[in-house]
């Protein structure tokens, strides 16, 4: 089969594609930061395609999706910067997705949302992808929405971000003075649902929740990742005024904060159960993987503190 991935550099679309390359497939990756050269790194290079957008011209969509059989639209942002808002990707870009699918001639779509998502809660990043549920829902196309929620793996915002912190400063301060729980989901069993949704046809016109099989809270996740590194880490509370203050600090000054405003609000929320009805996910595509030493190793990063590189006044 042949499947566009909107967001096809990020986390969730990289490790898309190489379970559909690994299996012969064919792929079009989207993003604003795509080159002729990201298939390189990924098995079958040369079935892929790669085209830079911003996913704001339908027309170029469309002509990106031409002889696809379905896209995956992972494209999104946690935090707003410059004219990267909630509202332009997460709204707008949805609805430019949808429409240049319409003009491809495509007819099955995934977005990937997320678990917390709903309308009316105050949340910008919240509302955002609720209304991007709602403009697929009411596409008239073929649709899967998945609400996932805190998602680890190679090249992660949670295992990267826990693991550079800790050999940089080895604190963490949690989210309140009284932790909410968390499911972390294994991004190989996130893929297993995408993957049924776009090449085996299951799902259709669902939305479905998807956590992780072990609920914990973040300091003993934390814990578990510091033992990994071989490193100790003091982990104490910090009420939330600290953490929106930290994150605006970090959103300012990082090219991929520590923390951004919308981690917070998820964090103080805990991210176990979804915010609203969904359909109920089969059995077979339960996840399986726990937050395992194993599991732990195999998404770190390369060893090592944050640095100047991480700096966007030192972009470039």
């Amino acid at each position: 089969m042949k499947i566009a991935i909107t967001g096809g550099t990020g986390f969730v679309g990289k490790h898309l594609a190489r379970r559909l390359l690994a299996e012969g497939h064919q792929v079009v990756l989207l993003s604003r930061t795509a080159r002729t050269e990201t298939g390189d790194k990924l098995p079958g290079a040369r079935a892929v395609m790669a085209v830079s957008c911003d996913l704001s011209d339908p027309g170029v969509l469309a002509a990106a999706f031409a002889g696809c059989d379905a896209v995956a639209h992972c494209a999104g942002i946690n935090r707003e910067l410059g004219q990267q808002t909630y509202r332009k990707v997460h709204v707008e870009g949805t609805r430019n997705v949808v429409q240049g699918a319409r003009q491809a001639g495509v007819r099955r779509i995934a977005l990937m949302s997320f678990l917390r998502a709903r309308p009316d809660c105050g949340s910008p990043y919240h509302e955002s992808k609720w209304a991007a549920e709602e403009i697929v829902r009411s596409s008239g196309l073929d649709y899967t929405i998945i609400k996932a929620g805190m998602v680890y793996g190679r090249g992660d915002h949670m295992l990267d971000h826990l693991s550079h912190a800790f050999y940089t400063l080895p604190v963490l301060a949690t989210v309140g003075v009284r932790q909410k729980a968390i499911r972390p989901l294994a991004i190989d069993d996130l893929v297993h649902v995408l993957h049924a949704a776009m090449i085996d046809g299951r799902l259709s016109n669902q939305t479905l929740a998807i956590t992780g099989a072990e609920e914990l809270f973040l300091s003993e996740a934390a814990q578990r990742v510091a033992e990994v590194l071989g490193r100790r880490v003091w982990i104490f509370p910090a009420p939330l005024w600290f953490h929106y203050l930290l994150a605006r600090v970090c959103e300012l000054t990082m090219n991929v904060p520590l923390v951004a405003r919308a981690q917070v609000r998820i964090l103080s929320e805990g991210v176990v159960e979804p915010a609203t009805a969904c359909d109920p996910l089969p059995g077979d595509l339960q996840p399986q993987r726990r937050f395992t030493p194993e599991q732990i190793s195999a998404g770190l990063p390369a060893p090592g503190p944050f640095g100047l590189r991480d700096l966007r006044c030192c972009l470039g």
